[in-house]
């Protein structure tokens, strides 16, 4: 792979699927889901990664008023928080995060306080001082808000910004958000992010003198 140097500012970090490896569970609960639904499976699990729960099922569900599929969405974060066998740390997490600490970065998650919070912990990793869940979006990924949201609590320009994302909604909404993406992950090679890395064992930060960061990949 050739080796990719990005220049930034700060850098927004979504969890599932980029620094937790969570598919255990979402393939336990979702296809129980669509199970209950008569919907098939593996079209299901095509959706659903980095949605917020209530944005799938209106894809998934199009005919199904949005209050049945937000209150649908409540039952299905209080399982998925409550069940964390098998929630493990993408390889390099630990140590990508510990490399952040003192630098400008943000986790910006489709999943709200208590399940982000359940996961980070499950896979022993510690939570990003700035975070932007479902509760601070009034749209799910691939809307660029809480893209946008992270940068401005972070106070730097979306441009100077490197997203880390897996999946093709969470890719749509960094590039919506006008900020380069690092594709994290098999699934986010398909989807053209900027650079591609097979896990984040392959992710270098060093901190410039400007308070710039410079990010080598791959």
């Amino acid at each position: 792979m050739t080796a990719t140097v990005l220049t930034a500012r700060a850098l927004l970090l979504d969890m599932d699927g980029t620094l937790v490896n969570s598919d255990a569970v979402v393939e336990r609960i979702w296809r129980s889901w669509a199970e209950r639904h008569g919907l098939d499976g593996d079209e299901v699990m095509k959706v659903v990664h980095g949605r917020q729960g209530h944005a799938s099922m209106a894809l998934l569900l199009p005919d199904r008023p949005v209050r049945q599929n937000l209150a649908d969405n409540e039952r299905m974060l209080a399982e998925e928080t409550a069940d964390t066998d098998g929630v493990v740390e993408i390889p390099g997490a630990a140590a990508f995060l510990a490399s952040l600490a003192g630098l400008s970065h943000a986790l910006v998650t489709s999943a709200d306080v208590p399940l982000a919070t359940a996961r980070m912990a499950a896979a022993g990793l510690p939570l990003p001082e700035v975070r932007v869940t479902a509760e601070s979006v009034g749209a799910s990924k691939p809307d660029p808000e809480g893209f946008l949201k992270g940068a401005a609590e972070l106070g730097v320009a979306p441009a100077d910004c490197v997203v880390f994302e897996d999946s093709a909604a969470g890719i749509a909404a960094g590039r919506a958000a006008g900020m380069r993406v690092v594709g994290v992950g098999p699934r986010a090679a398909l989807h053209g992010p900027d650079a591609v890395v097979r896990d984040l064992t392959e992710v270098r930060v060093e901190a410039l003198g400007d308070g710039s960061l410079r990010v080598h990949v791959g």
